[in-house]
């Protein structure tokens, strides 16, 4: 097993009820989860699941309620355990491991941010934060310093002796997020982690979670139901529907190729600006004179009113370096192709 994923997801099936392996071979047999639920009373959580993730990558899931989601990150960490299929995590099969190799393997290499913050109500801010290092043996000292490194990297200096209670929903989840950043893990598994908030707060916290990845470079796997949300945060994009994996791919790929007509619902409202980067419709070259510029991973919605004062503006690589140029005619060209307007 090669380490090119961070997470690798293999045919990963499961199945809630009293007798798994019997239904597993009737769902194997093309049986669907609907008809499996009325005849035996089993609930199909996930359904033959292929996910891979790559190394410092923010890759999102979404789908409706119920579409297995969250039963599909809880599997990273075995907080459930598959009736089927295989998980590893960089190499390593996560269903081989012992009870003390999952305690330490939860402890050093994954955290997890939960929707419902998850923060023990009778400790402050910094204690929420430093919890995860407790648990590690980190000592007191140390892992207040940690701790309050991340408090005033989330924006919340001056709120390190405050309870939960005190906070507003938006500051709770940057406690939550501190709180898994301090664990200074390779992967973060968030779990809804931004859909209790207020849409202002919201984006907030999306921009303030692309700029700390930027930094950080983790591996992200991020469940949400909103499509904008995977847009704008996802450097890949699955979609579940029924517990099965219906498409995966770039989050462009998925607007603009929509697999199938549920994912097809999904993308008909979604803001296009958002979804397709520059780099897919730039001019190629070496361009002089430029006087503004964007990276090659900035959308149509980052370059659009740039255009008040430039005619064009060039792309740049991960170097710095000019390597195309984007002009608003090829910007609006590629938004009315692809929302169906023709002229």
């Amino acid at each position: 097993m090669s380490n090119q994923y961070k997470i690798e997801m293999r045919g990963v099936t499961k199945i809630f009820g009293p007798s798994p392996e019997m239904v597993l071979q009737k769902l194997q047999a093309g049986g669907s989860k609907d008809q499996l639920q009325a005849d035996t009373g089993h609930v199909i959580g996930l359904n033959n699941v292929d996910l891979k993730v790559a190394p410092g990558k923010l890759h999102v899931v979404m789908g409706l309620s119920g579409s297995g989601k969250s039963t599909l990150i809880r599997h990273v960490n075995r907080l459930i355990d598959p009736t089927a299929g295989e998980i590893f995590v960089d190499g390593q099969n996560v269903l081989d491991m012992s009870l003390e190799e999952l305690r330490t393997f939860r402890r050093t290499k994954i955290a997890m941010v939960f929707q419902k913050f998850g923060l023990l109500p009778h400790r402050s801010v910094i204690d929420n934060v430093a919890y995860g290092l407790e648990i590690r043996g980190v000592e007191k000292k140390e892992r207040l310093e940690i701790a309050a490194q991340w408090v005033s990297t989330v924006g919340l200096d001056g709120y390190e002796k405050s309870r939960p209670h005190q906070l507003s929903g938006g500051q709770q989840q940057r406690v939550g997020l501190a709180r898994a950043l301090a664990m200074d893990v390779d992967i973060l598994l968030m779990d809804e982690a931004f859909s209790a908030l207020d849409p202002l707060i919201r984006s907030g916290m999306q921009d303030e979670l692309l700029a700390l990845q930027k930094e950080l470079n983790k591996t992200i796997l991020f469940i949400t139901h909103d499509f904008d949300e995977a847009l704008k945060i996802g450097d890949q994009v699955t979609v579940l529907q029924d517990g099965a994996v219906v498409q995966s791919g770039r989050p462009e790929e998925v607007v603009l190729n929509p697999a199938n007509a549920h994912v097809q619902e999904f993308v008909q409202d979604v803001n296009r600006a958002r979804a397709i980067h520059v780099h897919t419709i730039m001019e190629q070259g070496v361009f002089t004179d430029c006087e503004a510029s964007v990276s090659e991973s900035a959308r149509c919605e980052d370059v659009l009113p740039l255009f008040a004062e430039y005619d064009w503006v060039g792309v740049t690589n991960a170097k710095d370096e000019i390597v195309g140029k984007v002009t608003a005619k090829q910007v609006i060209k590629a938004l009315a192709r692809h929302s169906g307007v023709t002229g």
